[in-house]
């Protein structure tokens, strides 16, 4: 699960990283990505290297310390996030600057505990730890104490959101609430366990496993949450690019079958080859292709004998296809009959266009 849970979140921050690139006087943007922001600086303090160096560094107990002090700002961040995504602009700003003397005031609590504590009793994790000692039971109780409150609010937020969003967006919201209030209940079971290790009580590493289980979680269903509503989008756009570019090289066929007899009927475009196959590029290249086909096909009906305009408009591909290249193969002179639009659809959408087109171009390809 832990290379799972780098990869969504060091896609989540590079994400919100780019949309603040485009808003950055957005508060509400710029909180959830510092929130992401500090969720992933303290990933490499929780692993047995990462806090092992900082430990020799800056001294023993100094990772498990910097761990819980970006914890602390990641709740903050995203209390924040919620403050500023309601109407009420300046109460908001009222309300994020309490919460900013609360998460101030927890964080100067867990230092002092911290550094007061000999540093041999921040050797072992929370499992071990020795919580009849009064300042590690501060310190991870207080903590504990405000992750719990900060992730309770912020879960009861996201419900409310939830309620109120269309799909997907809802959907996001609703991973994201499960992630925060299972994180809370974590937080708050941790809480009662330090409460009970430090009246002398045994809590079985069994059951703090699978409290800690519990956590890891909720933190992966909280980052895939909050990341759903753009990856979605992403997928969409993605399968939309690969249905143009499939779609660009269907209409080959008529399209060079056209531009070949009429090569005005070519927009002018001059790009470079990536970005011509990129996102913007590829839909930009197909619209023009569908553009010309139709032209051309405009320019090419005097061409197809003796059937009247409305019999033209509504000839099946496979005959149209015949007399395409009929009038491809024969002489260029003007010709007597009116320009008529073929391969009409009954729709008047895109999608009924291109469809015609299609079958129109897999006609030629097939008779070729």
């Amino acid at each position: 699960m832990y290379p799972i849970f780098l990869v969504l979140l060091a896609g989540a921050v590079g994400w919100k990283v780019f949309q603040l690139t485009r808003a950055p006087k957005d508060r509400a943007l710029r909180s959830v990505t510092l929130c992401l922001a500090f969720a992933g600086l303290q990933v490499p303090l929780a692993t047995p290297g990462g806090a092992s160096g900082m430990d020799m560094v800056a001294g023993h107990g100094a990772a498990k310390l910097g761990q819980n002090l970006l914890l602390l700002g990641t709740m903050y961040f995203l209390m924040c996030f919620y403050l500023y995504s309601a109407s009420d602009q300046q109460a908001s700003r009222k309300r994020a600057r309490i919460e900013a003397l609360v998460v101030l005031c927890v964080a100067a609590v867990i230092t002092v505990a911290a550094t007061t504590v000999p540093h041999e009793a921040f050797a072992g994790s929370f499992a071990t730890a020795d919580m009849t000692i009064t300042q590690l039971a501060v310190f991870y109780g207080v903590a504990g104490l405000y992750l719990m409150y900060a992730l309770a609010a912020a879960g009861v937020w996201t419900v409310r959101y939830a309620r109120m969003s269309p799909r997907p967006h809802a959907t996001g919201l609703w991973i994201t609430a499960v992630g925060l209030l299972a994180m809370a209940v974590a937080c708050a079971v941790r809480a009662v366990f330090v409460a009970v290790r430090w009246e002398g009580g045994v809590v079985p590493h069994s059951v703090m496993a699978t409290v800690a289980m519990l956590l890891v979680v909720s933190i992966i269903l909280f980052v895939a949450g909050v990341s759903y509503s753009a990856a979605r989008s992403r997928l969409a756009a993605f399968r939309l690019w690969q249905e143009h570019r499939r779609g660009y090289r269907r209409l080959a066929p008529l399209w060079e079958l056209l531009a070949s007899r009429f090569p005005e009927i070519v927009l002018n475009g001059s790009s470079s080859r990536l970005e011509e196959w990129g996102l913007r590029g590829v839909h930009r290249r197909y619209h023009r292709r569908v553009v010309e086909c139709r032209d051309g096909l405009v320019r090419i009906s005097p061409y197809l004998g003796e059937l009247e305009a409305e019999e033209l408009m509504h000839v099946g591909p496979d005959l149209l296809a015949g007399r395409l290249r009929a009038a491809y193969q024969g002489p260029a002179s003007e010709a007597a009959q009116p320009v008529v639009a073929l391969a009409v659809p009954q729709q008047d959408d895109r999608s009924s266009d291109a469809a015609h087109l299609f079958a129109l171009s897999d006609a030629l390809r097939t008779a070729a």
